[in-house]
């Protein structure tokens, strides 16, 4: 990845090419062509077409970016978001599909996984599994971010995996809720209206005191760094926590599903 992005960073400034304008051409943002000129994002297949021609390249990136061997199971476009993860001083999460990874049992890991179309392999499954283990460690690290979830109703409502892994994972949620350094609140249904219909979202505070936002979608990510945008992100997230359940009204919204089993 760091050969393939100091031959993108080349290429460009033989063109006398700002990181701002290719990002322009080939519809990225500059902060997205850095990452990959400094090898922390991998340059994906379609991207690389638009660069060799922007560029004047005979398709060089293009059979760079294909032949790039695997670095591992992460998807390329969430890499530089699940460094930015381990570092952060604070995340705040909010989750309208599923309970967020950093919250996620095992058992509900392989459950999701296994939901996948098409399917993963079972080695791939595990492979999966571990990485998302080893990203949940920051919940009980010795110096851990300060956290906030806030998960729609609906997403605890789908029996993932059926009763048991149902069963195991609410519990797992009341256990986090009693985490000094966590926040849990649910967004229950039958609200008239609320400012996350555009899905969810997270934002995180680096070491440096940088805000920054992400989300993904189903074939790609964005690591939002404008602070206007952030700053519309931090409003929604304010504006949802008010509508939520508060951590006491949570925990007992927590035990009934419990209860209801």
């Amino acid at each position: 990845m760091k050969m393939v992005g100091t031959q993108v960073a080349a290429a460009r400034t033989a063109k006398n090419m700002t990181q701002k304008r290719l990002g322009e051409l080939v519809r990225l943002d500059a902060e997205t062509i850095a990452s990959i000129e400094q090898g922390r994002r991998a340059l994906m297949p379609n991207v690389a077409e638009l660069m060799d021609q922007h560029l004047g390249l005979p398709g060089l990136l293009t059979v760079a970016a294909l032949g790039m061997p695997d670095r591992d199971a992460t998807p390329a476009w969430s890499e530089e978001y699940m460094d930015l993860e381990q570092r952060a001083l604070t995340l705040d999460w909010y989750t309208c599909l599923v309970i967020p990874g950093l919250l996620q049992t095992e058992s509900y890991m392989r459950a999701l996984f296994r939901s996948r179309v098409p399917a993963f392999t079972q080695e791939e499954i595990d492979v999966l599994t571990s990485r998302r283990l080893e990203r949940a460690q920051i919940l009980r690290c010795e110096r851990p971010p300060t956290l906030s979830f806030i998960i729609l109703e609906a997403a605890l409502r789908d029996r993932i995996g059926g009763n048991a892994v149902y069963a195991e994972q609410v519990r797992h949620l009341l256990t986090c809720t009693e985490f000094p350094h966590v926040t849990l609140q649910v967004l229950p249904l039958g609200l008239d209206a609320h400012p996350g219909l555009n899905g969810s979202f997270t934002m995180l505070e680096t070491p440096e005191h940088e805000h920054l936002g992400y989300f993904e979608g189903q074939r790609g990510s964005k690591l939002v760094t404008d602070p206007d945008d952030v700053s519309i992100m931090t409003q929604r997230y304010a504006m949802l926590r008010t509508k939520a359940l508060n951590p006491e009204e949570t925990q007992g919204l927590l035990d009934r599903m419990l209860g209801e089993l």
